[in-house]
C-alpha cells in the first residue's frame, strides 16, 4: 500500500479508539454514519478512509468492527511496535509517560532524558532518565525510532538535531517553537495555543 495522507492516518487512529470502545460494549457491527456520529465528521470521510484502506463492509450490517480494528492495526502498528524517547522530563514530559503507559498500545517510552540533576537516575512509571549526553548511546542501543520534544521552548531546535543525528526517524515536537523539517524525518508539531484558540472561536458569544 502506498503512504496515506496525514489526515488519513490521524482519522484511522481515531477510528480504531473509537471501534474498541464499540467493541467493549458488545457491539459488532457498525455503519459509516455511526463512526462519523462518534467522530463528529461526514459518513463520506469515514466511507472514503475506509475504502482507501481496502475494506468493505454490507448494506445490511455495515463494518464488521473487529475486521476493521485488525486491519487498521496492520496499517498503523509494526509487528513488534515502536520505542520512544521523551526529551525533557518536566511535568508535560512525566504526562506523556504515564498516559501512553496506560494505553494499551504498541508505542512504549522506554527512555526519557534531561539535563537537571535532580530529575537524572530516577525513574518515571518504569522509563529511566537518562542525562542528554548519553541520548545517541541510549537510542541506538534501544533501537528508538520516535522522539518526544518537551523542553522549554529555546531548546527545541538543538533536541531535533541531537534526536537526528542519533537516528531517530520521527518526531513529535510538543513545544510551541517550529521547527523545519529535515529529510529522512517526519515531524509532527502540536500547537496548543492553535487548538485553545479554536475552541475559543467556537464558543465565543455570537
Amino acid at each position: 500500500m502506498n503512504l496515506l495522507p496525514d489526515k488519513t492516518v490521524e482519522r484511522l487512529s481515531q477510528y480504531r479508539r473509537s471501534l474498541n470502545n464499540q467493541l467493549s460494549k458488545g457491539k459488532t457491527h457498525i455503519f459509516s454514519h455511526e463512526i462519523a456520529n462518534l467522530l463528529h465528521i461526514t459518513p463520506v470521510q469515514v466511507r472514503r478512509d475506509i475504502m482507501l484502506i481496502g475494506y468493505s463492509g454490507t448494506l445490511r450490517k455495515g463494518y464488521n468492527i473487529q475486521e476493521l480494528v485488525d486491519l487498521i492495526g496492520k496499517i498503523i502498528d509494526t509487528d513488534e511496535g515502536q520505542k520512544i524517547a521523551v526529551v525533557g522530563m518536566g511535568n508535560l514530559g512525566k504526562a506523556f509517560i504515564h498516559y501512553l503507559d496506560e494505553r494499551g498500545t504498541k508505542l512504549r517510552i522506554v527512555a526519557a532524558f534531561d539535563i537537571n540533576p535532580e530529575k537524572i537516575d530516577k525513574t518515571y512509571a518504569d522509563v529511566y532518565c537518562f542525562h542528554l549526553d548519553r541520548l545517541a548511546e541510549i537510542v541506538h542501543k534501544e533501537g528508538i525510532t520516535i522522539g518526544i520534544i518537551t523542553t522549554p521552548p529555546e531548546a527545541a531546535r538543538d533536541m531535533k538535531f541531537l534526536l537526528r543525528d542519533a537516528g531517530v526517524k520521527g518526531i513529535l515536537n510538543f513545544t510551541p517553537k517550529p521547527l523545519s523539517e529535515e529529510e529522512g524525518i517526519y515531524l509532527e508539531e502540536y500547537d496548543m495555543i492553535t487548538s485553545l484558540e479554536k475552541v475559543a472561536y467556537f464558543v465565543k458569544p455570537r
